[in-house]
């Protein structure tokens, strides 16, 4: 008897180890033998990234389908300090809506087991406990539910499938009147508008910042436009007070920007299709037929709407005039880079705050605080790049942030700085170029609006607001690197393999020429003394200078794939990208080749 189930190179899954112990299965512990004749797909992820979070979203609907072969398992595998913290873990998962079990590893012992390089990663198990895929970044879904299908045909007829109940077990919800609340604006009234981020609703409070006056929206996910008690929305964000009263509103999971009137109550959609922006999608046009890509905080700026998009690391701006959207600045590289709007790289912007002369920028990914003059040009005031963050005060240059997600303009022309992770509330001052902290104790601050002689603070983790004064003293604590290892490599010659096979079902697309481009760049650029630049090719010899002893290597891979169905007329083509910011160490023993893997296993 001839076997007719598609062979594959399978690896033995390591354990699934994490010292934080696990989320969502009810105070129960897994193993992998737990899981045996389940289909298990591991998310490595980090809540500080967007790209993770659009995974979670993109994972919902394949869990729903296949929820009695299927079981996601999210490995939480933290960048920065504070996301090691098993209180902050067990935080996001409700933030997000996470309805999977998620083992914390604050170590990174698992994600070193199965040599993940990249936020997020995909890795397929099948039921007998083997390692049939892995795939870094987003737009994999489509590719695994093929291959789940497969599996759950290929392990029926072999015996080796087990259908059921999976592990999850749903937490019990909190009775507060916030939940992981994003932003706030003061109203015309003089009460306050939140965005209640966890409940996808907008809630209007009292002056006293405490008391409900009434809830927007429904409480479920959704994008409906309609009146104050029928309209949806998914995970708000940020707030900003327009000149005529209204409020727009970056509805961030619906990709969307929307327009909330206090006065008569009714939710409209000024841009955005409800789609997610994919590499290859328009970057202008007619505001509601343009996908956008998680917008975090929006504000108002020399007549136009500016939009923090978090999801491809640009500014954008929504001009209510012409009725249009369209790039304003950055690449969509992930990274900081100053310069010309139009060349600078954002890294996750999510915060905004306009002055006159000023568009001032959270840049959260970078732990940053940037800024756009009015002549288009982009600065740095605080943050040097993707791995480097911490509490320090000081001299503009010296000092340290972590992931900050809200900035606030105050009157003398300084800035406050919600800086998340720190737990604290900054002050940047243009003019002496000094950072001092203005509080601390304040649990994931992620924005803060002036009233007054206060600040009211959003504390997203603690599910209120706080109103502060502006103390005069700073505190002063130390520095940090991301606990992603560095690579250690040998100097001079070292080969960098991106293995792409095409998904199942799928060819690669040369109709029109290459299919694939990779390209390549470090920081600092000196760390490259050959091999940056664009090309067709995913195999290259790079040359890395001995004299820099470690760096940052920037590596980017798009890849054009169409259905690959004879019977269909007009096969669907798909354009895959992963981004990779690989720390490296320059040692004499290190590795000669670095191998990357958008998909499919490292041959």
């Amino acid at each position: 008897m001839t076997d007719s189930a598609p062979r594959r190179v399978r690896v033995r899954a390591p354990e699934l180890i994490g010292k934080g112990g696990w989320l969502n299965t009810g105070g129960k512990q897994y193993s992998l033998a737990d899981l045996r004749g389940r289909i298990l797909v591991l998310d490595f992820w980090t809540f500080c990234c967007v790209n993770c979070l659009h995974v979670l979203d993109e994972l919902r609907a394949l869990e729903q389908k296949h929820r009695d072969t299927l079981v996601v398992i999210g490995v939480h595998s933290p960048k920065f300090v504070h996301e090691a913290e098993h209180e902050a873990v067990a935080d996001a998962v409700e933030r997000y809506g996470v309805e999977h079990p998620v083992l914390d590893d604050p170590e990174l012992a698992t994600w070193k087991q199965y040599a993940v390089r990249a936020w997020p990663t995909l890795v397929v198990v099948d039921p007998e406990g083997y390692v049939v895929a892995q795939h870094s970044g987003e737009g994999h879904v489509h590719a695994i539910e093929r291959l789940v299908t497969e599996l759950e045909a290929e392990h029926a007829a072999k015996g080796t499938l087990r259908r059921g109940d999976g592990p999850y077990v749903a937490p019990q919800p909190e009775p507060t009147d916030l939940r992981f609340p994003g932003k706030a604006v003061v109203l015309p009234s003089g009460n306050f508008l939140v965005s209640d981020t966890t409940r996808h609703q907008l809630v209007e409070l009292a002056a006293d910042g405490e008391t409900v006056v009434r809830r927007i929206g429904q409480g479920s996910r959704g994008s409906t436009d309609s009146t104050w008690v029928r309209s949806r929305f998914s995970e708000p964000q940020g707030l900003a007070l327009l000149p005529d009263g209204s409020v727009v509103v970056a509805d961030t999971v619906s990709h969307c920007v929307r327009r909330f009137d206090p006065e008569s109550g009714r939710t409209t959609t000024l841009a955005g299709t409800g789609f997610q922006w994919m590499r290859g999608d328009d970057t202008s046009g007619p505001a509601r037929e343009v996908n956008l890509s998680s917008p975090w905080d929006v504000a108002w700026w020399e007549g136009k709407v500016w939009i923090a998009m978090a999801g491809i690391h640009q500014l954008w701006t929504y001009d209510p005039a012409e009725g249009t959207v369209g790039v304003a600045a950055g690449t969509a590289n992930e990274g900081l880079v100053d310069g010309a709007a139009a060349e600078a790289w954002f890294a996750q912007p999510s915060g905004l705050a306009a002055t006159p002369d000023r568009l001032w920028v959270a840049d959260s990914e970078t732990s940053a605080l940037r800024w756009l003059d009015r002549d288009g040009v982009v600065h740095t005031a605080v943050g040097t790049g993707l791995f480097d963050f911490g509490h320090r005060d000081g001299p503009a240059g010296q000092a340290l942030l972590q992931h900050p997600l809200g900035v606030t303009a105050l009157p003398d022309g300084s800035v406050a700085v919600s800086d998340t992770y720190n737990h604290a509330l900054r002050r940047y001052d243009p003019v002496t170029d000094e950072v001092t902290t203005l509080a601390t104790d304040l649990k994931e601050p992620s924005g803060a609006v002036l009233v007054g002689d206060d600040l009211v603070v959003v504390e997203s983790a603690r599910h209120r607001l706080t109103r502060l004064g502006l103390p005069a003293e700073a505190a002063e604590a130390g520095a940090h690197r991301t606990q992603c290892a560095p690579t250690e490599v040998a100097p001079g010659r070292l080969r960098l393999d991106v293995a792409f096979p095409a998904p199942a079902g799928q060819k690669l697309d040369t109709r029109y020429g290459h299919s694939t481009r990779l390209l390549v760049s470090a920081t600092p650029p000196e760390l490259l003394l050959a091999g940056e630049g664009a090309g067709p090719d995913l195999s290259r010899t790079l040359e890395l200078n001995p004299a820099v002893p470690e760096g940052v290597l920037h590596v980017s891979v798009m890849a054009a794939a169409c259905d690959d169905d004879s019977s269909v007329e007009y096969p669907a083509c798909h354009v895959h990208r992963q981004d990779w910011d690989v720390p490296l160490l320059l040692t004499e023993s290190g590795a000669d080749r670095l191998p990357l893997v958008p998909a499919g296993l490292d041959a």
